[in-house]
């Protein structure tokens, strides 16, 4: 995963809002999102390399997503980072804070890492970076591979046209939030950040969208939660052609998830 944004107790209809982009490369195999067999209250995507997953939700609304940091790597990076992911949506008796403050020891357990989590009493974030777990407000916040809100310009132009359409509710605005993770628009090298990756991959991952060819966009995720638990995911695929290739959508409603016909 690496660019998202969450809505945080400010929409007028959704205590949470999140649309996401999850970029890798198109060679490493992975699931679409479903229902996990083995655990059967999660729904997320799976990495089939790592066995774990860039985001996901539960059958109590609760979410979770991580992105990897870009410029550090504090730890050796021998357990997938998914499973930070899947670990939050396992343990549905630990809140965000909770959760994210039993991860202090297991820091250097993971390459660099961002996690956001999330249940219906609050908002945490939590990276290895510092290992400082922190409990957030409502509010409006970016992540992408370096620290949370870092005015990056994608995550800037992403907050910007989130803002032009959180009047919209149910599908209509699922489909704008799916139209503005597909923004490829390119910032001005000026404008870049410098994560010690040189600046040809700089302009490569600078865009909400990237089309990289072998690397790129896999998938944009969008999730709408009302107050009462109800929530709408829905995840559109990407080749590295940039077409779609399917979309999945799901109904969390009453502890049930149900799949939407697409």
């Amino acid at each position: 995963m690496c660019v998202l944004i969450v809505a945080f107790g400010e929409h007028a209809e959704y205590d949470l809002v999140v649309a996401a982009n999850r970029d890798e490369f198109h060679g490493r195999p992975t699931a679409p999102a479903e229902v996990w067999t083995e655990h059967p209250q999660l729904l997320a995507g799976r990495d089939l390399e790592a066995g774990g997953t860039w985001l996901g939700v539960d059958d109590k609304g609760r979410f979770a997503a991580v992105t990897n940091v870009r410029s550090a790597h504090p730890g050796a990076g021998s357990r997938s980072r998914g499973f930070l992911v899947r670990d939050f949506l396992q343990q549905q008796h630990l809140g965000p804070l909770d959760y994210a403050r039993s991860l202090n020891p297991k820091a250097r357990d993971y390459a660099g890492v961002n996690l956001i989590v999330a249940d219906h009493q609050g908002l945490g974030n939590w990276s290895n970076r510092d290992a400082r777990p922190t409990a957030l407000t409502a509010g409006l916040y970016g992540l992408s591979n370096g620290a949370l809100d870092d005015e990056w310009p994608k995550l800037t132009r992403l907050k910007h046209a989130y803002q032009r359409v959180r009047h919209l509710s149910g599908e209509a605005l699922a489909a704008a939030l799916l139209e503005v993770l597909r923004d490829r628009e390119q910032p001005a090298d000026a404008l870049l950040p410098n994560t010690g990756v040189g600046l040809e991959r700089e302009r490569l991952l600078a865009p909400i969208f990237i089309d990289g060819g072998s690397y790129g966009t896999r998938c944009s995720t969008v999730v709408l939660r009302r107050p009462d638990g109800q929530m709408l995911f829905v995840e559109r695929r990407y080749n590295a052609d940039c077409a779609v290739t399917g979309e999945s959508r799901y109904a969390v409603d009453a502890n049930a998830i149900r799949r939407l016909q697409s």
